[in-house]
């Protein structure tokens, strides 16, 4: 049996691979693992608890604070609300541990668990284990250590989550947005309510797309996996920006007011020399990883401002950066972390601070983006292959060092296996389109013969 951790906490298919059973057993793992550091003399333990508004939400919401309840912890259910919410919430309330139900930007019928620990932190993967290894001991036959009477948890709702949320996202911009016309893309998910919100109270005139959930309609033909739509919504509607999130916003890409994509490259580099210039980018570094565009390096380093690259995942990215004491860093895919304000990556924030940016600098967008060049960049999502056999293949590995060559100095390759899908990516990046669109085909075709 396989890791259940993936690189985001625990995903699958809701009711097949993540059912009401597996919730409630690693929601009473978690309450053992995560609260067990703390001595409770005056009182018990508290998790927060939050979803997006897929229909699997409910049930699963349900195991989990059942779960909790009966490990003797006290929860706060704070609905409908983005990751990045529960674990700002974990760490302003105090909370022991957090629990967001989402699978981020996957497609409805899945869902995932990812738990946070105090202070609103991600688990360490020595944390993730202990967590598993306690689930999978109960899942044979060990017994829980089950509180009766007074001892069970009690549940409440938070309603008071949301409104705290979206001040402390006001609060800490460095400027108003008035004046500003922005369309906002909520992909029907975990941020439909809070980001439109959040950027009214800071000043901007806001039109909104995807930001009518109906438990279904999550991701689907929206948000930042599907921009077409904010790309015509903007030019209709004479925007100066769109921002879009995925399903539980913990990453934003933007579009600027022509329909322009920005990535999160992009987003790192604008933000990043507004940073500079405020002097809150701490050692002039920015932490990415290597997906990330050579134009994005080549872009730092005209401006002074050193990169530290990490493997995929926002994880990693934080981890360096908690490390190091940097106070930026993302993905490509529009996860961005800035550290002095958030615990994760923060799509609402990320939005308000490149708007911010657009007010504070009266650019257009399309002119901050230009500080960098996208080099031409060929991404290809290869399904239904054995993933786990992606570094040992001979074959595959041939077949790399063959592209390489044939790339030189210009260019590069990368494949790995996804930490959140069944597929394995191949990513290829050349000086001329064709010759990257060329590159990752061939090797694409290789990985369904090597792996498949």
């Amino acid at each position: 049996m396989g890791r259940l951790f993936g690189t985001d906490g625990v995903r699958g298919v809701a009711n097949a691979d993540l059912t009401a059973e597996l919730a409630l057993g690693l929601s009473v793992a978690a309450a053992h693992v995560l609260a067990e550091a703390g001595t409770f003399e005056d009182h018990r333990p508290v998790a927060v608890v939050g979803r997006d508004p897929r229909a699997s939400g409910e049930f699963l919401e349900s195991a989990v604070v059942a779960g909790l309840a009966s490990a003797g912890v006290d929860v706060l259910r704070v609905g409908v609300l983005p990751t990045p919410a529960v674990a700002y919430l974990t760490g302003a309330l105090g909370a022991d541990l957090g629990v967001m139900l989402s699978a981020s930007h996957n497609p409805m019928p899945d869902n995932g668990i990812k738990f946070f620990a105090r202070g609103g932190h991600k688990l360490a993967d020595e944390l993730e284990d202990r967590i598993e290894s306690m689930y999978r001991g109960h899942a044979s036959g060990e017994p829980w250590d089950r509180p009766t009477g007074a001892g069970v948890g009690r549940v409440r709702d938070y309603a008071e989550g949301f409104d705290n949320y979206v001040a402390h996202l006001v609060g800490v911009l460095p400027n108003r947005l008035d004046g500003l016309k922005i369309v906002i893309d909520g992909a029907h998910g975990a941020a439909a309510r809070v980001s439109p919100e959040a950027f009214a109270r800071a000043g901007a005139e806001v039109v909104t797309i995807g930001t009518d959930p109906d438990g279904l309609n999550i991701n689907d033909g929206c948000g930042s996996t599907h921009l077409d739509k904010l790309r015509a919504a903007v030019v209709e509607h004479g925007a100066d920006l769109g921002v879009a999130h995925d399903g539980d916003a913990d990453r934003c890409l933007a579009v600027d007011h022509e329909g322009n994509e920005i990535d999160g490259d992009q987003i790192l580099a604008v933000l990043a020399l507004g940073m500079r210039d405020a002097g809150t980018l701490r050692q002039d570094t920015v932490v990415a990883t290597v997906m990330s565009n050579l134009g994005f390096k080549l872009a730092l380093e005209r401006e002074g401002i050193q990169l530290v690259q990490t493997a995929v995942g926002d994880r990693y990215v934080l981890e360096e950066m908690k490390a190091q004491g940097f106070a930026l860093g993302g993905e490509q895919s529009g996860h961005v972390i800035v550290l002095d304000h958030a615990t994760t990556g923060d799509g609402t924030l990320t939005g308000l601070m490149l708007a911010a940016r657009v007010a504070a600098t009266g650019r257009t967008l399309a002119e901050l983006a230009g500080v960098m060049e996208r080099l031409p960049q060929v991404l290809i999502n290869v399904p239904d292959v054995d993933k786990s056999r992606v570094t040992t293949s001979a074959e595959l590995s041939a077949a790399v060092t063959d592209a390489e060559r044939e790339l030189g100095a210009t260019g590069r390759v990368l494949l790995r296996s996804s930490g959140t899908e069944p597929l394995v990516r191949v990513m290829v990046e050349a000086a001329d389109l064709e010759q990257a669109k060329a590159v990752a085909g061939r090797l694409a075709d290789v990985v369904k013969s090597a792996l498949g």
